[in-house]
């Protein structure tokens, strides 16, 4: 065949000679070579006109396909399906929900790698089972792998990980393995990590706001217990710890409910959207005085928030994607602590 005096195999090359075949052919189709629905030789062809071992030749194409650059039609052959944007580093994104805040992260991301890259976005919603399915399903399709975990039980409470998800973790190689927000993996090897300590990001955001904190009369968390996307349970023990701390009587609430009794003095700390909506609804009814009789802090930052004027304690959602795009462009290692800041606006 005609392909076979573009593809190039360095018998001296330390590169493995699957990789070579992979390269190859990436490089033919990328310089116009080879284009779509394109033939090319069968795995014996292959082997036999390099000296190859069958096997060699089938792990190559077994990456090709599962990064659906060629196809196998049942008795025709090999086939080209895909020539844009190969030649570029191919990153899977994969993230537990889709809200406003891991948009942020990933828009930060997308606009910090780089025009030589190409990233596919995907959600699993914390379901252990549809992470595995993920994994398995892209174990060798992509360059590097951006991944958040976090998950849910039955009974909807928040899990760091699973010991299959650990499992499926440690098959990726770790110089291609970024993990996000999560710093409870016990993964083999060095990983590149940014990550979020709840436990203490919350005590620590709480202590810098201690001075206006310390005017109202009562700290009320809203934290769901349940939840379809749940919450680390370190927040808690942070937002437990600095009121002990510091003398703050509190109270902890699944929800903001509708018509719940309001009092001057409260101070209230929401997660979920739905609660800050339907307090900030509540306040203006019943004619109190947002940031003076009754305080409200958001916890994660939102471009929403910061128009609303809503005092938030927040992660920065920026700083994450940019620090995994540069991890990434300059092949760090290491574990890095995002920035988590207290951001007073006129709600408290």
């Amino acid at each position: 065949m005609e392909m076979f005096k573009y593809i190039e195999i360095d018998e001296n090359s330390r590169i493995p000679k699957y990789r070579q075949i992979v390269e190859s052919i990436i490089n033919n189709i990328s310089h116009g070579h080879l284009k779509i629905d394109d033939k090319i030789p069968s795995i014996n062809s292959f082997s036999e006109e390099y000296i190859l071992s069958r096997d060699t030749v089938e792990k190559a194409y077994q990456i090709l396909k599962d990064r659906n650059i060629i196809t196998s039609v049942r008795g025709k052959g090999y086939y080209v399906t895909r020539t844009k944007l190969i030649s570029k580093v191919n990153i899977l994104f994969l993230v537990n929900k889709l809200s406003t805040y891991k948009m942020l992260i990933y828009n930060s991301f997308i606009n910090n790698i780089g025009g030589n890259s190409h990233t596919d976005l995907h959600i699993y919603h914390c379901d252990n089972s549809l992470f595995l399915n993920l994994i398995e399903k892209n174990i060798n399709a992509y360059d590097f792998y951006v991944i958040m975990p976090h998950f849910k039980t039955e009974g909807l409470n928040h899990v760091s990980y699973t010991e299959e998800a650990i499992k499926a973790l440690n098959r990726i190689p770790k110089d291609k393995l970024v993990i996000m927000d999560n710093n409870d993996l016990k993964l083999e090897g060095h990983v590149s990590e940014i990550y979020q300590d709840f436990e203490n990001d919350i005590y620590n955001a709480l202590k810098e706001g201690l001075d206006k904190i310390s005017r109202y009369k009562k700290l009320i968390l809203v934290y769901p217990h349940k939840s379809v996307y749940p919450y680390p349970k370190k927040i808690l023990y942070g937002f437990r710890k600095f009121c002990v701390a510091y003398n703050i009587d509190f109270e902890i609430l699944d929800e903001i409910i509708d018509d719940i009794v309001l009092k001057k003095g409260d101070l209230f700390i929401t997660i979920e959207e739905a609660d800050l909506v339907n307090l900030i609804n509540q306040i203006r009814e019943k004619e109190f005085i947002k940031g003076t009789e009754i305080g409200v802090i958001s916890y994660n930052d939102t471009p929403l928030k910061e128009l609303l004027g809503i005092t938030v304690i927040s992660t920065d959602f920026k700083v994450m994607g940019e620090s995994a795009a540069r991890m990434i462009l300059n092949k760090e290692k290491g574990k890095i602590k995002n920035p988590f800041n207290f951001i007073d606006r006129n709600s408290l």
